[in-house]
């Protein structure tokens, strides 16, 4: 396999470098600065910079080919380093409208949603004009098990009426989010676990919907998307937004998270990629006991050691990219398992080392290493943790080679 960058994505790569050079590193202040005033509002200079970022065709770079008309139409293995470069600040994805939850939430109503629903939710997602959430996990169930979910969605007349308990609901905080793509149970009876559940459209203002309080990922409330703990209590919303017809919510779970999962390591392997290059200028500038850290074998070691796992965690995303490309996401579900199992681990060390040469400086607020830290930990858990995946590509292994 050949993971040589064609011209255009050199070019696409050049041009993100120069606008996360120009742009995004010069504002991070910026933006933490704009989020203290209000923390649930999106920071101005983030609507500054999506209108930039769309003027250079800098937009939608996650959609595949067939979405063209809204995108440069870029493969899984395209699309790759030039999430890689997002990921180094944790912000950046959404400049250029290729931020989770939003990201998945408009593969699954381009592939999933009728044509009314397209036109009321995709196109103004697909302009970056709204933001939405995704509400799976609650907090009574194993959620790693899709079929434990129990929140109710039960049809009455023209209507579905909705109720359950959902919590790390990320982007419901944020006062721009419109509306939800909700997981619950419309035959909860069926024999069959895996066409119990559906996934149905709630908009966020609807009666009954109530955001209780943004959950804490290390004592970080990540706003201004925020995870939000929310109830729905007799939630009604019109039969048409149910999405894909009664039944097909474990379907359309599996379909949305996998580009997730990869996408998500994509942005893994950036952040590792930004602490190894903290690490490599802080150890020649830092003076400790008369030389400078890199004179210190045990810092070369740490140095070498990161290097050697961000390329192999690297090589082994564009070989699952690829293979999504080529054979499918369902023909490369064990490559996606393996890039989830390995990528935040992989960061995490990384950027542990890399707070470790920074001393305090490390796990204070004055760089990205202690937020960076939370959230490839968290990452851990986000789309199944490590545990599920790693027992499926186990069982999926065992049986490829096990005998008959």
């Amino acid at each position: 396999m050949n993971f040589e960058y064609s011209d255009k994505i050199k070019d696409l790569q050049h041009q993100l470098n120069g606008f996360m050079d120009t742009h995004i590193y010069p504002n991070e202040g910026t933006f933490h600065q704009q989020l203290e005033k209000n923390r649930w509002q999106t920071p101005a200079i983030v609507d500054e910079l999506k209108t930039k970022a769309k003027a250079v065709g800098l937009w939608n770079l996650f959609l595949p080919p067939v979405y063209a008309d809204y995108s440069p139409g870029l493969a899984n293995l395209e699309y790759a380093p030039l999430a890689e470069i997002t990921g180094r600040v944790h912000w950046a994805p959404e400049v250029f409208n290729c931020s989770a939850p939003d990201t998945g939430n408009m593969e699954v109503l381009a592939r999933y949603g009728n044509d009314a629903q397209k036109k009321r939710w995709l196109e103004p997602l697909l302009a970056g004009e709204i933001r939405s959430a995704f509400a799976m996990t609650e907090p009574q169930v194993a959620s790693s098990d899709a079929t434990n979910i129990e929140t109710s969605i039960e049809l009455d007349g023209d209507q579905y009426v909705i109720n359950g308990h959902k919590f790390y609901i990320s982007g419901a905080c944020r006062k721009n989010c419109e509306f939800m793509i909700v997981m619950g149970k419309t035959d909860a009876d069926n024999p069959n676990r895996y066409i119990q559940q559906s996934m149905i459209i709630v908009p966020l203002q609807t009666p009954g919907v109530r955001v209780i309080r943004p959950m804490q990922v290390f004592g970080y409330d990540d706003a201004p998307e925020g995870h939000a703990e929310i109830t729905f209590e007799n939630v009604r919303v019109p039969a048409s937004n149910i999405i894909a017809g009664e039944g097909r919510g474990f379907e359309i779970a599996q379909a949305r998270l996998g580009p997730g999962r990869i996408h998500h390591c994509m942005r893994s392997v950036g952040a590792a990629q930004r602490a190894l290059e903290m690490m490599c200028e802080r150890a020649n500038t830092r003076v400790v006991f008369g030389r400078p850290l890199i004179k210190n074998q045990s810092v070369r070691e740490d140095i070498a050691r990161s290097a050697c796992q961000i390329e192999q965690a690297r090589l082994l995303t564009l070989k699952a990219a690829e293979k999504m490309d080529t054979v499918g996401n369902k023909a490369a579900k064990d490559l996606i398992a393996m890039i989830k199992i390995v990528a935040p681990s992989m960061a995490l060390e990384v950027i542990d080392r890399a707070i470790q040469l920074h001393g305090a400086l490390g796990v204070s607020q004055d760089t990205f290493l202690a937020h960076a830290y939370a959230g490839q930990r968290s990452l851990r858990l986000a789309d199944g943790p490590d545990q599920v995946h790693i027992m499926q590509l186990g069982r999926s292994l065992g049986a490829q080679y096990g005998n008959d």
